[in-house]
């Protein structure tokens, strides 16, 4: 399997791969790309204006189309609506470089139609702030069903570089946790998410400073049973997650959805032009991400981007899963995490194949079957159930 490649360049592929993932129609993702083709021609940054325009009009046109149905009385379809402009209107944000045009007033409609179809459409996530040292965390809590009388196993799941809670609740594995008996708290963590656009939170190469603060708030919970709590980071939470369990004792399972194991290495290679983007105007974003003010101390800044020597801390179970035909982050890294998961009681490396799908980054052609492989690995460590 591969991405869907309706543009010439990866970047955009990506994106549209994306959204297909995360419950966008072939219909309207057709109705947005076509008229935008031609403009990928330029290069995955210079056409970022009008992919914005394009699909913010998508956006728009549900968002007029959910308000229709609202006055009828037909939540659930509004709510259906609201998702996809609610994804539409991300997506475009996200393909935008830092302080363009539009990109805040897109970011806010974004949320607002999120929450309003959350509501409507009686949708199984609640909105919480869990406190930081400095600001909040902003994420989503999916409970397991039943866990209002028995509390259920918890599992943290943390961004990439350039996602957001959101698009991690429609990657759809708080909702196979769900099924399997696990909540989930989806985390907009320090460099990410409305911690980043709203708060200016930089990202924390030392991510036990933030998932501790995760740990805290799941203890105070009553539906959750504080001696199960795991953790998972999709991309670049796959350097993140596997940092917090290595610290956090508390952890009593991990995993990653993309083995980002020496990250910082992957910048020397970004710069010698090795290696595809996730997102255009790359540099811009990295530097923001970070609170960089520059290459020179963004490269300082990341330096500890970089898992080398801290993976033998990790004493719990620990799947490792990774894309064969990873465009972004070499298949190696997994390999080199796995590796040094010495005192891990338990530690499993899945490479997805062609034969399975999920061959690219994160599983970005197919991501169902690192969902499942997750959701299981999570049901038989923590105690939820997989029948």
């Amino acid at each position: 399997m591969a991405l869907f490649e309706y543009f010439p360049n990866y970047i955009w592929n990506l994106s549209v791969s994306i959204a297909m993932e995360s419950g966008a129609q072939i219909g309207e993702i057709i109705d947005m790309c076509k008229p935008i083709r031609d403009a990928a021609n330029s290069g995955a940054d210079a056409g970022t204006p009008q992919f914005m325009k394009a699909w913010a009009e998508m956006g728009d046109k549900l968002l007029d189309l959910a308000a229709e149905d609202e006055a009828k009385g037909r939540a659930f379809s509004a709510s259906d609506k609201l998702e996809r402009a609610s994804l539409y209107l991300f997506i475009a944000e996200r393909m935008q470089g830092h302080g363009a045009p539009g990109r805040k007033e897109t970011f806010a409609k974004a949320r607002e139609a999120f929450e309003r179809s959350a509501k409507l459409g009686r949708i199984n996530r609640e909105r919480v702030e869990i406190p930081l040292a400095a600001g909040t965390m902003p994420a989503l809590f999916t409970r397991a069903p039943g866990s209002e009388t028995t509390p259920a196993p918890c599992v943290v799941y943390c961004n990439g570089l350039d996602s957001n809670k959101e698009l991690l609740y429609w990657s759809r594995l708080p909702e196979a946790l769900a099924r399997r008996g696990i909540s989930t708290l989806c985390v907009d963590q320090p460099g990410s998410g409305e911690a980043l656009r709203l708060q200016g939170l930089p990202v924390d190469p030392h991510s036990e400073s933030w998932a501790s603060k995760a740990i805290d708030w799941l203890e105070q919970q009553s539906e959750v049973d504080p001696k199960a709590i795991g953790m998972t980071g999709i991309s670049l939470g796959g350097h993140f997650a596997p940092r917090a369990v290595a610290y956090e004792p508390r952890f009593a399972s991990g995993a990653v959805w993309g083995a980002n194991h020496n990250w910082r290495e992957v910048q020397d290679k970004r710069m010698a032009r090795e290696g595809e983007n996730p997102v255009p105007h790359y540099w811009a974003h990295v530097h923001w991400a970070f609170g960089a003010e520059g290459q020179e101390d963004f490269l300082e800044k990341s330096k500890d981007m970089n898992l080398n020597g801290h993976m033998d801390r990790i004493a719990v179970p620990f799947l490792v899963t990774h894309g064969a035909n990873d465009r972004q982050i070499s298949p190696a890294y997994a390999d080199d995490l796995y590796d040094q998961l010495v005192n891990s009681p338990r530690r499993e490396k899945v490479i997805f194949t062609a034969r399975e799908g999920g061959v690219e980054h994160v599983g970005a052609d197919n991501m169902a079957y690192g969902r499942d492989v997750i959701a299981d690995w999570f049901a038989e460590t923590l105690g939820g159930h997989t029948a």
